[in-house]
């Protein structure tokens, strides 16, 4: 019985020793936590995490409500802008700047450079009007003729889609434009944006003493027009210079058909390049030029016979055409009248039999067979191109 009793007070001892440890260390445990925090939330402490059932991972990798929950302590990202009522971004964000007179134009990181196929196909941009001077739409590709050099060719590409084009706009802000001619230019260029293609790109080129890119490679319409609004006119022309900028900057255009609005009251007088030089260009290029002569309402002879001819050769040699409107509903007509024109026109491509990448100047002629009973037709195109296989 002393033996049992002896035994009993030896484990009620030890269970004793063993309790007193065990309350000496669980202040120590209690201070850890403050010294090393658990990121985990407070609700997977109270209890160690049960055993997944097989392809838990992934339902908890996916689990779109804890995404959710962890989106707004992002930044947010901005929202793209809301197009206007003519299909065209809206430059509600953009705040006006001084045109020319303020700080250069930041360069622009093209990212899309143009391509450089090798290929001998010509292609020409056409237009066809009636003798009432009226775009005449819906020919098919039998009713033209193409001749290259005299010799007839085999069009192997046609199409009358009123497509978009990549449109450089280069506008005179020399101070010659003052007054109410700038001003009757602006209101004639939002007509004819109206009138254009809801997916035209436009490049806005302001020259006076000197060219300078205002706009490049935009459709925002709103944000070409407050350029045009904030401007100032002074200096000398540099015509010469600004449309050559602009036929470069065309041809890295995101569409295939492209076109240079020339806007202007007078001949060149601070440019570098010469007129020989300019020609040649468009003559390598497929770019037409559209020129618009303002002359004052009461003097015909302000633009002078010069200047008027140095427009009439710079059009006529890409296939464009010159108008010298004189008064502010003339001028109306006559931007209306060319985006009219752009969106009527016909894209037409053949291969030259017996192709020699030689460089030589090719002249071209097409012409235009009506359908039966129809007036006579009239074609308008660009002169002819130099021969190569590596188109710039």
């Amino acid at each position: 019985m002393r033996a049992r009793r002896s035994e009993s007070f030896s484990r009620v001892a030890l269970v004793s020793l063993l309790f007193a440890a065990a309350l000496a260390a669980a202040p120590e445990a209690g201070a850890q936590p403050a010294q090393q925090p658990d990121p985990k939330p407070a609700a997977q402490k109270t209890a160690p995490p049960a055993p997944a059932p097989a392809g838990a991972a992934n339902t908890q990798a996916g689990d779109k409500p804890a995404a959710a929950a962890a989106t707004p302590e992002q930044p947010a990202t901005p929202k793209p802008p809301v197009p206007a009522a003519n299909g065209r971004a809206s430059s509600a964000s953009q705040s006006p700047t001084a045109i020319l007179d303020g700080p250069i134009v930041q360069p622009f990181v093209d990212d899309d450079k143009p391509q450089i196929i090798h290929s001998d196909l010509i292609t020409l941009t056409v237009t066809v009007t009636d003798t009432y001077g009226r775009f005449v739409t819906g020919l098919n590709k039998n009713a033209f003729s193409i001749y290259d050099d005299k010799t007839e060719q085999e069009i192997s590409f046609f199409s009358d889609e009123d497509a978009p084009v990549s449109l450089g706009i280069v506008f005179d802000v020399s101070g010659s434009m003052g007054g109410d001619k700038i001003m009757r230019a602006r209101e004639a260029l939002s007509k004819f944006i109206d009138t254009s293609h809801a997916r035209d790109e436009y490049f806005l080129i302001g020259f006076n003493s000197r060219a300078q890119l205002l706009l490049n490679h935009t459709r925002d319409s709103d944000a070409l027009m407050q350029k045009l609004t904030f401007v100032q006119t002074r200096g000398q022309t540099a015509l010469y210079d600004a449309t050559y900028l602009g036929v470069e900057r065309v041809t890295r255009g995101v569409h295939p058909k492209r076109a240079i609005l020339l806007i202007s009251d007078g001949q060149d007088n601070s440019s570098r390049y010469t007129f020989n030089e300019l020609k040649r260009m468009l003559k390598e290029s497929d770019v037409i030029i559209y020129a618009i002569g303002i002359v004052s309402p009461n003097d015909e002879s302000s633009l002078g016979y010069g200047g008027r001819a140095i427009l009439e050769e710079l059009a006529g040699v890409s296939g464009g055409k010159a108008f010298f409107p004189s008064t502010g509903a003339e001028m109306n007509d006559t931007f209306e009248r060319i985006a009219l024109e752009l969106r009527t026109q016909y894209s037409i491509g053949y291969r030259p039999t017996a192709f020699a990448n030689d460089g030589r100047w090719h002249k071209l002629k097409i012409r235009v067979q009506p359908p039966r009973g129809f007036p006579r037709l009239f074609v308008r195109g660009r002169e002819g191109y130099f021969a190569t296989a590596t188109p710039k």
